[in-house]
């Protein structure tokens, strides 16, 4: 039943969309926000668009914050008892997204039962619901503002909510997987899970990783399919997994099957239907409504959007939702490209504030993903982490890249690996090629091997260490960079 529902949307898309636009305005349109904008008088799309703005997380903050005090009917006509806690590593601010019971059940626990159910399809005889599912999730705690109230991380939101058979189906323990402090959590993690009978892993691939590499060392194993021979399903969301993709087959020992989702605090947005597939599928029947911004017209005072009839492949949209959680054509900041048209694919392609442009270069975070993982073949080297900014020009100097470089495994010549990366850039961004001709606007980069901790260390110093956390990729200023620089010593080349 599901797989024909499925298949219908999919096909339909425009169809689903509208659907899910008008419950959307009439479920709401007695909220405050509803009588605000006259959602009782709009009946189109076009009138949604003109009335309703674009709005950033601190222009609904003041909405929020007055939910999270126990208000009702304010941004949905739900009340919120749950709101899954982002933060931004660029920023000490914490977001509060707001989620509706009608969000938890209809688009975080349907996408993952649709992934699912896929993934039966395509394995019929697959066995990974007869093991344990392993989270390696975020942390969870009671809100000081109101008894009622709770937040956490999206990953611990799902779990504290999941229905009771879900507990059964996964490991660790609720009271391990929601612990706050991460290093002891990948302790008891490592060591309570080790004996399981695990068939599936979920969870961020930096995080996972390390924990993977404790149990090896707790199993005395070589390889993660010794210590779980019935391990089939890696999924995998929070960043690009082109980087790990290496490390991870390494560790496994043997092949098992990778699924990418895009399940963001603001909604789950679209998942592989097949391992491998290129792009993700995007669910236009889960309680979210979509536009896209092209990334020109972000800053711009009243930016443009598209929908899915004008959408091209290869560009960058910045996503624009209204959920049933409450957001109204909401900028998440991620960006994202179109890889298929029939049907609706995507990839993440970088976030709005992640990029490098300080030169008209436009390099983006999957330009970097993919030019680290081809310069990291070509030396045999594995990257663990990595982040960028721009070197401005200065008095006898033009500018300049310059990138920190984490390494599992270092490369065969550390200043080949500097010129595999340049070129892969060359080949992947026609607009950094260009600013490259002859050292005109930018040089050869420059890159510091940072010794291993040093990211992690970055992390823990701003809190933020464990659960979906992350470096930023890239960054158009240089504050980050540079205060990594201070935490650690490094190698220059």
């Amino acid at each position: 039943m599901r797989l024909w529902r499925m298949q219908k949307w999919s096909n339909h898309p425009m169809a689903a969309q509208r659907e899910v636009l008008q419950h959307l305005v009439t479920s709401a349109q007695y909220t405050e926000f509803g009588k605000k904008y006259g959602f009782s008088r709009l009946f189109n799309l076009k009138a949604f668009k003109k009335t309703v703005p674009i709005h950033e997380y601190d222009d609904l903050k003041p909405y929020i914050e007055r939910m999270m005090n126990g208000e009702e009917n304010i941004l949905w006509n739900d009340a919120i008892y749950w709101f899954a806690k982002s933060s931004g590593t660029t920023s000490d601010k914490s977001k509060f997204i707001p989620i509706s019971d009608e969000s938890l059940q209809d688009n975080h626990f349907q996408g993952m039962k649709d992934i699912l159910s896929n993934y039966y399809k395509n394995f019929p005889a697959s066995d990974v619901l007869t093991g344990k599912g392993l989270v390696v999730g975020g942390s969870h705690q009671i809100s000081t503002i109101n008894d009622e109230i709770h937040y956490g991380d999206l990953s611990a939101v799902l779990m504290q909510n999941s229905p009771f058979w879900g507990q059964w189906l996964r490991t660790p323990e609720l009271s391990i997987a929601l612990l706050d402090e991460w290093e002891n959590k990948i302790e008891k993690l490592a060591q309570t899970t080790a004996e399981e009978n695990v068939t599936s892993i979920a969870g961020v691939p930096t995080w996972t990783l390390l924990l993977l590499k404790r149990i090896l060392e707790i199993k005395q194993k070589k390889t993660i399919k010794e210590v779980w021979p019935n391990l089939e399903l890696y999924i995998n969301g929070g960043v690009s997994f082109v980087p790990y993709r290496e490390q991870f087959e390494k560790i496994m020992g043997a092949p098992i099957n990778y699924l990418e989702i895009y399940n963001a605090s603001e909604g789950f947005i679209a998942g592989q239907i097949c391992p491998d597939d290129e792009g993700m599928l995007l669910f236009t029947e889960h309680g979210i409504f979509y536009e896209f911004m092209p990334v020109e017209e972000y800053g711009k005072p009243s930016p443009q959007t598209v929908g899915l009839n004008e959408v091209k492949t290869g560009q960058n949209y910045a996503p624009v939702i209204s959920t049933t959680g409450g957001l109204w054509r909401y900028l998440i900041g991620d960006t994202i490209q179109f890889v298929s048209l029939n049907p609706y694919k995507i990839k993440v392609s970088g976030r709005l504030k992640h990029y490098m442009n300080a030169f008209g270069e436009e390099v983006i975070v999957d330009n970097a993903d993919k030019a680290i993982a081809i310069a990291a073949e070509k030396t045999n080297a594995v990257v663990n982490d990595y982040t960028a900014a721009p070197v401005f020009f200065c008095d006898g100097s033009n500018g300049t890249h310059e990138w920190l470089v984490e390494f599992e495994k270092e490369p065969d010549n550390i200043t080949a690996f500097i010129y595999e990366l340049d070129n892969a850039l060359k080949d992947i961004n026609s607009d950094y090629e260009a600013k490259r001709h002859k050292d005109i606007a930018l040089r050869l980069p420059i890159l510091h091997a940072m010794p291993r901790g040093a990211f992690n260390e970055w992390l823990r110093s701003k809190g933020k260490l464990g659960g979906q956390h992350k470096v930023p990729r890239l960054s158009n200023e240089r504050n980050i960079l540079e205060e990594i620089i201070l935490l650690k010593n490094f190698r220059a080349v």
